[in-house]
């Protein structure tokens, strides 16, 4: 563990105890006289505001249910009946629990951003340039929430200054486009005026670099460009060429910084799960990190390789059965679509098909809960697995392991990207300690690729050259020449097949204005049962959406205390 996520533990613990309602409207224990006084205590709040990434209210947990359900996969499992919470089952409520408690965790950390940067000032003692380092981190978290609030919930209220008081806090709603503004500004100079290179940092994606403040740039003026889709107006000439010209200029920048991609493109996912960061190449660029088996009073365990992930045994209780015995308890939560499925074999995509996908299911030949002997395979898969990844550093080895016999029927299967074989014994239950990618650099290249692409009419060299590299990796050839259209469409199945389970896709579908009408394309499809076994039951339920889910609901608990708040988002 490094020492970012370590303090992060500790934070975790003293942060869960002030965490309040809208803007922080009733601070009971943390306030500046107290937490401003050394360096030491201003790193440690300024841990504070990281430490929202990884609450149980956003990557630590909740985040699953609220933006996984898109064309690529789906909430499912045998006899599982819809989520109970989040948008994940199109069947969620203005009341609904993850998306009040993802509202609130926001603007938590922007508050607490807020209280950073009016007390900084305070503090004596700085090394040089680490004051400036804190106070650019602190400003990209805060735009990075409000970033995250306009892509959900898109106007919000808007506030840079903390609450002082619990009185008064009626907030209207600001527009999202001067939201937009302060976003993209607070993040460019961030990356100019404190931010470390990604190579000061030595690579390790846990704390933010210029690298993670021009790739999520990139990202940010991706999505404003598609904001015309889901208002239902026509583009601007920024959102058909201006915002995609400056999306290209900072992930070129990017491109200058010193990564690459994994010769693998399980490299960093294997690191996330076994607790290490870009031991093969500094593809990674920012993630949010989790630490721990759940055994100390302190926690930052998350729930990634446990909500989405391969379905194991629960052997946690079991001191004596760790190792291959073991490889992790998972509800598989997420599985494909036949739609990602067909993806894969369509374009001859063998690796990133074998890892994203499960190619097998852990078996125990003693009865359940006994420990695991050996995987089946899919029909084909165990010889092709074996070559890729199935000796690489860690994969746990079964001697026994078989394979089906007849080719399967069913195109919708457990998400394999987040395994938990790689975590360390003893496993807990249900806590891990897999990061979560935020940002990687093969999704810098493929922004690059469609940012290109759009803002020149057409696929540029440079756009063929990123793409290139994602492919090689692959596998796949290299493109002939296209047209503008075919090569955006190749952009979005390159997206689906590279960037799957790292929930990017719902809002790439929003800002590509797709994704109401891709999810209702699968209903019908999942009605038959036809390569989906799960389709006719719940699940065709949860494609049939309406344009209301472009947005998420503004919490009743907010708009019960908030009164400038008087209209939810259409349809809420």
């Amino acid at each position: 563990m490094k020492a970012l996520k370590i303090t992060i533990i500790a934070l975790l613990a003293g942060f869960s105890m002030v965490s309040c309602d809208f803007l922080d409207k009733e601070p009971t224990k943390l306030t500046p006289e107290n937490y401003f006084n050394t360096p030491a205590e201003a790193n440690s709040f300024l841990t504070g505001i990281y430490a929202i990434l990884s609450q149980p209210t956003f990557y630590g947990g909740d985040y699953m249910y609220l933006v996984a359900g898109d064309d690529l996969s789906h909430y499912g499992g045998s006899g599982r009946g819809p989520a109970s919470t989040g948008l994940i089952c199109n069947n969620a409520t203005t009341s609904d629990n993850a998306v009040t408690a993802f509202w609130y965790a926001l603007y938590s950390g922007i508050n607490r951003a807020n209280m950073f940067l009016e007390n900084i000032d305070k503090v004596n003692g700085f090394d040089a340039g680490v004051k400036e380092q804190y106070i650019a981190e602190a400003r990209f978290l805060r735009a990075f929430y409000y970033f995250n609030l306009v892509e959900c919930w898109g106007d919000v209220p808007f506030k840079t200054v903390s609450t002082q008081s619990v009185t008064n806090l009626n907030i209207p709603r600001t527009d999202k486009q001067e939201i937009y503004d302060f976003i993209i500004s607070e993040m460019a100079d961030a990356a100019e005026t404190g931010l470390k290179s990604a190579s000061d940092l030595a690579y390790k994606p846990g704390r933010i670099s210029q690298s993670t403040a021009w790739g999520i740039l990139a990202r940010v003026y991706l999505f404003r460009a598609g904001e015309h889709y889901r208002e239902g107006r026509n583009a601007t000439q920024a959102e058909k060429k201006d915002y995609f010209e400056r999306a290209s200029f900072y992930a070129q920048k990017v491109m200058t910084a010193g990564h690459k991609l994994a010769a693998n493109y399980w490299d960093p996912f294997i690191d996330m799960c076994s607790d290490k960061y870009n031991t093969t190449a500094n593809e990674s660029i920012w993630e949010a990190e989790f630490a721990g088996n759940n055994t100390s009073d302190t926690q930052a365990e998350g729930r990634i390789g446990n909500i989405i992930g391969l379905a194991g045994p629960d052997l946690s209780s079991k001191s004596d059965v760790t190792g291959a015995k073991d490889p992790g308890y998972g509800y598989a939560f997420i599985y494909s679509t036949p739609k990602l499925y067909n993806l894969y074999v369509n374009n001859g995509d063998t690796k990133r098909f074998n890892w994203s996908i499960a190619p097998f299911e852990y078996k125990e030949a003693g009865g359940k809960n006994t420990g695991v002997t050996h995987r089946e395979f899919e029909q084909g898969k165990l010889a092709e697995v074996m070559s890729q990844y199935g000796q690489q550093r860690g994969t746990y080895q079964y001697a026994d392991d078989t394979e089906k016999t007849t080719a399967t029927k069913n195109f919708s299967r457990m998400c394999g990207k987040y395994r938990r074989e790689y975590e360390a014994d003893k496993k807990d239950k249900n806590y891990t300690s897999i990061n979560f990618p935020i940002l990687r650099y093969a999704d810098v290249l493929l922004m690059i690729a469609e940012a290109e692409n759009e803002a020149n009419n057409g696929p540029t060299t440079l756009a063929y050259q990123c793409m290139k590299e994602v492919r090689e990796r692959a596998g796949l050839n290299e493109l002939p020449d296209m047209t503008q259209e075919e090569f955006r469409q190749t952009v979005k199945d390159e997206r689906a097949m590279e960037l799957c389970f790292e929930y990017t896709r719902r809002f790439d579908l929003i800002r590509w204005g797709e994704y109401v009408k891709n999810m209702r394309a699968l209903v019908t499809e999942a009605q038959s049962g036809n390569n989906w076994t799960q389709g006719p039951t719940n699940v065709y339920t949860y494609f049939n959406i309406s344009s209301t889910y472009n947005y998420f609901p503004i919490p009743d608990a907010e708009m019960s205390v908030n009164k400038d708040i008087t209209q939810n988002n259409p349809g809420w």
